[in-house]
């Protein structure tokens, strides 16, 4: 069946037909990496993995990209880009007393951190802001030139981009301007219009003349604005027109809105085929935020006796784009629903200690799992397929653990099994190694690792979506 997704876009489900057909390519707005994840922003990087998945198990070639935000997240727009204020990562850097530099270090580490307990597959290629700051200079200029971009602030000027000379400004958010409008915080008297928003700030035009991360510029001295990193990086790596563009719900009105604007206006062209966003993480008092106190951690879950890929099950529960109620009572029961699979999965392969090809049953089934996320990532319907099977009596244990396996490629349930050590960071860079090898075809290169993680006790399976692994005795010393 063909892949559908709900493009936000049009508002609508629609097939998707890629530009190439040989290289889907794939952009996902990554962390600001001033504090570690909370939960909330790791359901949008779970909703993201299984997008990857799905593209791999329908037969498709992709490119993935994520940017790492470490500057030019300004402290004032509220986890949406809105208004101006004290850069995110110097605010954290001087609470944790680091450099912003070792700050977003340690706190992309956490994160990716995370990742690997979730199951969720690295990217092919992640960026960071700081490491693109002349590609978004470039881009500023490239807007310049087409006089959608203005100067204003004194002797040393911001760069604005000019929202009213880009009519279709508001459309992708699909508000009146007046409701784009009230929704920032207008603090910048140098703005034309409320929509206006930085491109670049210089260090006399902006209210932190004494910031630490600033580079040269035409403009002066200064430091990019939030939302041209993710232009210029995506366009860097994937070229003028993307497939899919990823992100949460929250970016729509403002941070995607502004992405549209600039990239469009380079380029003369439609710039994204389709946007995916998933929705909301809630728990009583609302949406999760950094911003807020005491919010959720990937960490505090499992220091409250629970494995990470419970969560990740419960986030399987619900629809992408539908929100998710966060409680404990439904953590309860995610993982009372894995650890059954995980003790069925045991019990059944110390009956059947090697893997048998599925036989047609089981292949129908896993097909039926390959069409529900085939339907715009339907994973609660594609999880009461997996259940249904797991309960049929008439089903062969060896047709079970085949249908297992496929599911596990298709949900990434971390191949359930209960017994499941990290690994070490010598062999977690092995394992990214061997990817990238695989992902740029070199072979022999990826053999090599291969036989390298073999040594350490690491025995890798390679899937379309990426290498799944576990452990091995390693081989004798001779």
């Amino acid at each position: 069946m063909a892949l559908a997704l709900f493009n936000t876009l049009t508002r609508q489900k629609e097939d998707f037909k890629p530009i190439d057909a040989k290289n889907v390519k794939l952009y996902c707005c990554g962390p600001t990496v001033y504090n570690f994840a909370h939960i909330g922003n790791l359901r949008t990087y779970v909703f993201e993995d299984l997008l990857r998945r799905t593209l791999a198990r329908a037969g498709f070639s992709f490119t993935h990209v994520m940017n790492i935000t470490d500057v030019g997240h300004l402290q004032s727009d509220d986890d949406e880009g809105r208004g101006e204020g004290a850069d995110k990562m110097e605010l954290a850097a001087a609470r944790e007393n680091k450099s912003p530099w070792e700050l977003a270090k340690f706190y992309e580490e956490a994160f990716f951190s995370d990742c690997r307990k979730l199951g969720i597959l690295k990217p092919h290629i992640v960026c960071r802001a700081t490491e693109h700051i002349y590609d978004m200079q470039d881009m500023i200029e490239l807007l310049e030139e087409k006089g959608l971009a203005y100067k204003a602030g004194g002797n040393q000027p911001n760069v604005y981009f000019d929202t009213k000379k880009f009519p279709s400004y508001p459309d992708f958010a699909k508000l009146p301007e007046p409701q784009l409008a009230q929704g920032r915080v207008d603090v910048d008297a140098n703005k034309r219009s409320p929509t206006d928003f930085v491109l670049w700030f210089t260090l006399q035009g902006s209210k932190y003349p004494n910031q630490i991360m600033k580079w040269e510029s035409p403009w002066g001295e200064g430091f990019p604005g939030w939302h041209i990193e993710c232009s210029a990086m995506a366009s860097k790596y994937l070229g003028e027109q993307i497939d899919i563009h990823c992100g949460g719900i929250d970016h729509i009105p403002v941070h995607h809105t502004n992405e549209v604007a600039q990239s469009e206006g380079c380029f003369g062209h439609k710039w994204v085929n389709y946007w995916l966003h998933a929705e909301f993480l809630l728990m009583d008092e609302g949406k999760m935020s950094k911003s807020k106190d005491g919010f959720m951690t990937l960490q505090k879950i499992i220091d409250a006796g629970y494995s990470p890929l419970h969560y990740r099950y419960l986030c399987l529960t619900a629809h992408y784009r539908g929100s998710l109620k966060f409680s404990y009572a439904s953590l309860d029961g995610a993982r009372t629903s894995y650890d059954t699979l995980c003790h069925k999965a045991d019990e059944w392969r110390t009956q059947f200690p090697v893997a048998a090809q599925p036989g047609a049953a089981a292949k129908a089934v896993i097909q039926k799992i390959d069409a529900a996320m085939q339907d715009d990532l339907n994973s609660p319907v594609a999880l009461s397929v997996l259940w249904e099977a797991m309960r049929d009596e008439n089903l062969p244990v060896p047709d079970k653990l085949a249908i297992l396996d496929g599911a596990d490629s298709a949900l990434g349930l971390g191949g359930v099994s209960l017994e499941k050590p990290e690994l070490t960071r010598e062999q977690e860079e092995f394992m990214a190694a061997r990817e990238k090898a695989r992902h740029g075809k070199n072979w022999q290169e990826a053999d090599r690792l291969r036989a390298a993680l073999l040594e350490t006790g690491v025995m890798l399976k390679d899937r379309p979506e990426g290498s799944s692994w576990y452990f091995v005795a390693p081989p004798a010393k001779k």
